[in-house]
C-alpha cells in the first residue's frame, strides 16, 4: 500500500521531535511557597562561597504579593515583585540598573519554579541588559538556590546565582 508523501513526511517529523503536553504550572500553588519564604536570607553570590549576599522576603498587601529584597540597604538594591495574575504567577524585577524587567511562571518541578521573560518597561531587550529569566530552587524550608539568567544585547550574556540560608535564630 502506498502512502502519499505529506503523510509520511508527516510521520517522520512527528517522530524526530516529540511533542511534549505539559500541563500548565499550578500558580496558586507555587504562590504559596513563594509566601512561606517570607523573612531574613543569607549567603553567597555566584557559588556557594562567594561574595556575601542578603535577601529578604516580605508577603505585602495583604498577602497578594510576596517583595524579595536582594542586597537591602545597599547602593545594588533590587526589589522583585510576585503575585497572582488570574491562573498565573507574575513577578516584575525592579532593578538596580534602572529597567524593570517582568516575568511569568513557566514551569514547576517539584520545588523548583521557572520564570521566564515576558517584556519590560525602560528597556530594550535587544539592546539593554536585562534579566531575562531563571530559576527559584526550594531545597528545603531553609535554603534556597536560585539562578537568574542575564542578557544583553539580545544574547545570554551570564547567570546571577544565589545560594541562601534562612538564619539560624
Amino acid at each position: 500500500m502506498k502512502r502519499p508523501a505529506s503523510a509520511l513526511a508527516l510521520a517522520v517529523s512527528l517522530a524526530a521531535s516529540p511533542m511534549s503536553y505539559a500541563a500548565p504550572p499550578d500558580a496558586s500553588a507555587a504562590f504559596t511557597q513563594l509566601k512561606a519564604l517570607e523573612g531574613r536570607w543569607v549567603g553567597h553570590v555566584q557559588k556557594a562561597d562567594g561574595p556575601p549576599a542578603e535577601v529578604t522576603y516580605r508577603n505585602i498587601s495583604g498577602g497578594t504579593a510576596v517583595m524579595e529584597v536582594l542586597f537591602p540597604g545597599t547602593p545594588h538594591e533590587m526589589t522583585s515583585i510576585y503575585h497572582l495574575d488570574g491562573d498565573q504567577l507574575v513577578m516584575t524585577h525592579y532593578c538596580a540598573m534602572g529597567n524593570q524587567p517582568r516575568m511569568k511562571l513557566v514551569a514547576v518541578n517539584g520545588n523548583r519554579l521557572r520564570f521566564d521573560f515576558t517584556g519590560g518597561s525602560n528597556m530594550d531587550p535587544q539592546q539593554s541588559t536585562h534579566i531575562h529569566g531563571g530559576e527559584i530552587r526550594l531545597q528545603g524550608p531553609d535554603t534556597i538556590e536560585a539562578e537568574w539568567d542575564v542578557f544583553a544585547k539580545g544574547k545570554p550574556a551570564g547567570t546571577n546565582r544565589f545560594f541562601l540560608m534562612r538564619p539560624k535564630t
